[in-house]
This record gives C-alpha cells, sequence and structure tokens, in this order.
C-alpha cells in the first residue's frame, strides 16, 4: 500500500482525452501497470511486472474469489477493452484504435504478472516532453466509477496547466482561468465518457455521469469541483467545471513538489493570503457591494468566498471609480442594471471577468463621453431652464437637432438635475 501512495501516473494528454472502450476494472488495470513504467528507463520490448498481491491490494479485494474475478479481468481487457485516440498533427486529424495491453502472462504458483504494453500505445505513455499530465495513482485507485477516472484524468490536465503557469509564468490571466475552470461541450463530454448512446435524456446523465462522478473525486482526491451548466437558449449546451485544490498538498513520489518546499513561494503565498485578507475587507465595506447585491449580480453566498470579493476589489472595483467620476454613482447603478439584464448563462460562472468586461467596455465605447458633455455643459448651469440651456448646447456646437433630439436631451438635463443619472447602453 506505501508503495502504491508514492506512485504516480503519467500520459499525454492526448490519450487523457480519448474514448476509453472499457470498463472500471481494465481501466484501473491499465493505470496501474502504466504508474510502473519508469519514463526515463522505458520497459525493454514494452514489458512490466507486477504481482498479483498488488493487484489485489490496488483493488481492496481479499475474498476467495479474487482469483478467479482476475482472470475474469484479464481476459475483458484483452478482448474488449481499447482506447480511440484523436490527434491534431501537421496534415491534420489522426485516429487510432490501440488495444493497449495485448499480452499478459501469469501462473497459478507465483505471484508475478507480467504485461506488455502495444507498441503504438507506448508514446503516449513515454514520449513526454511536452503536453502530458501527472498525476496520484493513490487518487485512480479510490474511484469506483469509469465515469471518475475518466472526469478526474480530464480535470487534472487542465488544472496541472494552471498550476504550472501559475508558478512559471508565460500565460494571460484569460488563460490561466481558462485551465482552473475549464468547459466541455455536452457533445464531446459524451463522447469522451462513451455515453453517446447511454442516457438519453440530460437529467440521466447529469445523475448517473456528472453527480456521482464529481461526488466520487471531490471525497477521494486532492481536488474539490463544482459544476455549472451551461446555456444556449433553453438547451444546456456545455458543461463548465470550477476546480480547487484540497489545502492539504498531496504526496508524489514520496516527497513534496520542489516548489511546496521553495521558501520563496511559502513566503510568497503569505504574502498573497495577507493582501486578499485586506482587499476581502475593502470589498465588504464598499458601496459597489451594495449595488452589485442590489442588481442581482451578487448574492449573499457570494460574499463569503474571499477569492471572489478580493477579485472584486482588485480588478472591477478601481474601473466603477473611474466610471462614477464620470456618470456619478446613479450612473454606475444604472449601468449594473443593464449588465443584470443582459446577462446569460454563460457569463456566471466567471463573474469578475464578465463585470470587468462590461464596464471596460462600456467606458470605451464613447458612451461616457457623451454624458461628461451634457454634465458640463448643462448641470453646471442649472439656474438656467431647460430649453435655454438645449438652445446654448445648439448654438455652441453649431448642429440643427429634430424635435426627438431636442426631447431627449431635455430629459437627460431633467434627469442629471433631479440625481437620476442618465440612461445608458
Amino acid at each position: 500500500m506505501d508503495e502504491i501512495q508514492k506512485r504516480k501516473v503519467v500520459q499525454h494528454n492526448d490519450l487523457i482525452s480519448s474514448v476509453a472502450k472499457m470498463d472500471k476494472i481494465p481501466l484501473k488495470i491499465f493505470e496501474l501497470a502504466v504508474s510502473c513504467i519508469d519514463t526515463d528507463n522505458p520497459p525493454k520490448d514494452n514489458i512490466i511486472y507486477l504481482s498479483k498481491s498488488e493487484l489485489f491490494t490496488f483493488f481492496k479485494v481479499n475474498d476467495s474469489n479474487k482469483h478467479s474475478r482476475f482472470k475474469q479481468a484479464i481476459e475483458v481487457i484483452q478482448k474488449q477493452a481499447y482506447f480511440n485516440i484523436k490527434a491534431n498533427k501537421e496534415l491534420g486529424i489522426e485516429y487510432e484504435s490501440i488495444v493497449p495491453i495485448p499480452y499478459i502472462k501469469w501462473t497459478d504458483y507465483t505471484d508475478e504478472v507480467i504485461l506488455q504494453f502495444q507498441p503504438q500505445i507506448m508514446p503516449y505513455l513515454i514520449e513526454l516532453k511536452k503536453n502530458f499530465t501527472q498525476y496520484a495513482l493513490s487518487d485512480v485507485m479510490e474511484l469506483n466509477s469509469k465515469y471518475s477516472i475518466i472526469l478526474y484524468k480530464w480535470l487534472s490536465m487542465n488544472y496541472n496547466q494552471y498550476e504550472h503557469y501559475s508558478f512559471k509564468g508565460g500565460r494571460r490571466e484569460e488563460q490561466l482561468e481558462v485551465y482552473q475552470n475549464p468547459s466541455i461541450s455536452i457533445k464531446e463530454l459524451r463522447i469522451m465518457t462513451d455515453t453517446i448512446n447511454l442516457y438519453k435524456t440530460f437529467k440521466d446523465f447529469d445523475s448517473y455521469v456528472l453527480k456521482n462522478s464529481l461526488k466520487e473525486i471531490n471525497e477521494h482526491t486532492h481536488f474539490n469541483v463544482s459544476y455549472e451548466k451551461l446555456k444556449v437558449g433553453r438547451s444546456i449546451d456545455r458543461i463548465q467545471f470550477h476546480i480547487s485544490k484540497k489545502e492539504q498538498p498531496q504526496e508524489l513520489n514520496g516527497e513534496y513538489k520542489a516548489r511546496e518546499q521553495d521558501p520563496d513561494y511559502l513566503q510568497d503565498k503569505i504574502n498573497k493570503e495577507v493582501n486578499q485578507q485586506a482587499l476581502f475587507a475593502e470589498a465588504m465595506q464598499s458601496l459597489y457591494t451594495t449595488s452589485l447585491l442590489e442588481s442581482s449580480l451578487l448574492s449573499p453566498f457570494d460574499m463569503q468566498d474571499i477569492t471572489l470579493m478580493a477579485n472584486l476589489q482588485l480588478e472591477v472595483y478601481p474601473l466603477y471609480k473611474q466610471l462614477e467620476e464620470i456618470v456619478g454613482l446613479q450612473g454606475v447603478k444604472k449601468h449594473l442594471e443593464y449588465v443584470s439584464n443582459k446577462k446569460l448563462d454563460y457569463s456566471k460562472p466567471n463573474l469578475v471577468k464578465y463585470l470587468k468586461t462590461a464596464v471596460m467596455r462600456y467606458l470605451d465605447s464613447g458612451d461616457t463621453k457623451q454624458h461628461e458633455i451634457i454634465k458640463t455643459k448643462f448641470v453646471k448651469q442649472s439656474q438656467k431652464t431647460v430649453e435655454a440651456v438645449a438652445k446654448d448646447f445648439m448654438t455652441e456646437n453649431n448642429e440643427e437637432l429634430s424635435q426627438a433630439e431636442l426631447d431627449k436631451i431635455k430629459s437627460d438635463i431633467l434627469k442629471q438635475m433631479n440625481g437620476e443619472g442618465l440612461d445608458h447602453e
């Protein structure tokens, strides 16, 4: 058991995204076999050695029928199990169908089991200079569903990229957000989980493939994962996952990752946590938080999310301050009402990004400049009548306005004088 706890599995991302045409037992045997490969010293003739006792430990089997059950599993992995792999090559998409372990040998009188990998599967297991994913074998060991294993590997593939580029740099904030909150179409997800002809209604697919799998992943792996259903019109089109790592760091190969032992990294982590707490405290006192609540863009439950509130304070509220200087607080509220009414399901999982994009587009649109002109020319002349102010505006700008345009200017002047803010969007 200690040996299994230390092991890791490494696979190419194309294999992780492939279609595993096999059930849970063959898939787990494959994962266990892959964990035995030393990528620096690939196995001669693609042969690796397991023991029956290790297999039984991995599957937590201790009953009297374990040997017959093992033989049945071996037959399945050789006769029914294969991967459908789709890879992007220079000349286009390449498709492969590979039986991963065509040869297995064992005896009744020894503990040794010999497995030989198909040569065509080896590039996905040993040629791993880029586009590969590493995860803990002990996580896979605890998963009891084929769908849980497939989703866990795919989530690991995305989150590992988030961790790598967060530490090393080389990706924009938007790209990091995609890695941490990956989305996949229902069609692609059904293909990957081999459920095109299963669980025909989304309700069943949601229950048996998504909910059950994520329940296992959250209970037994180092991930915490939630998901959202993204709609196009009335139909659910995509699933967006939100991945975070549990506080307890995982050991791989008996030692913590180097960055988790780096004093500079640890100090930086502490500094970020302190700064995040300060930003959170500011956000809780901000009038913009109140305005977001009033416009239903933020819920009381959201306010318990320290990271969300800190990011709002850091990335969004300075932009609202710029907007307030132009159109006033009422103008900011008007903007938030508009954003709330126009908000689509695609926006919900990434509230900070959505709000930031919305206010930046508004600031860059030129609409706010017109509001500033009106404020400057009309509000400061509040002693004049509406008609007089409008006349001055037309004279200064040498413009001839239609009656409709004149009525609009009058309406804007009255609203600004009454402190209601101006319409926009």
